[in-house]
């Protein structure tokens, strides 16, 4: 494949969704097949689709965004569900999507068997051990020459008040 190819995947509804990062609003209402103001309502009705907005304030979806777009329609157009219908069978099925891999980190687990996840295992000890730690106190130093006796530096009250004798 070269540089310059364009990967395109189809989606389980037979549509072609182009290897882009972002779609704006009008290229989803093309590759859906929906109008543009039936994706607005959509947002606001499934908590799921959610797509960015831009500076400009165009809507910005990314392809998990349209895929949920054609998930939508199909529930909808094509099973005959009602709208509260569809939102429940796209919640529970991401419920059902299986977890991330879970890294153990307890001090006492037993080390996992891939190299790259003992070294991050590792690592998450030693900064685990390097918080933990109590923080150091820093001698202070003063900016200052240490000070004589204040009474040193100044006349008493009896001196300031005395009258002078002159010689």
């Amino acid at each position: 494949m070269t540089q310059h190819q364009t990967i395109r995947r189809t989606t389980p509804s037979g549509a072609e969704i182009p290897d882009k990062l972002y779609f704006r609003i009008g290229e989803v209402s093309r590759l859906c097949e929906v109008p543009a103001y039936v994706l607005r309502f959509w947002e606001s009705e499934f908590p799921q689709l959610k797509p960015n907005k831009g500076g400009t304030g165009q809507r910005l979806y990314r392809r998990r965004d349209v895929e949920t777009v054609l998930q939508i329609k199909s529930l909808l157009y094509d099973e005959g569900y009602t709208i509260s219908g569809a939102r429940q069978v796209i919640k529970t099925e991401q419920k059902q999507k299986a977890p991330q891999l879970a890294l153990d980190i307890e001090v006492g687990a037993s080390a996992p068997s891939n190299p790259q996840l003992r070294k991050l295992q590792k690592e998450m000890r030693e900064l685990h051990a390097f918080l933990s730690r109590p923080p150091a106190r820093p001698a202070v130093q003063s900016i200052r020459s240490p000070r004589t006796s204040p009474s040193a530096s100044r006349p008493s009250t009896e001196e300031l008040f005395t009258p002078k004798q002159e010689l």
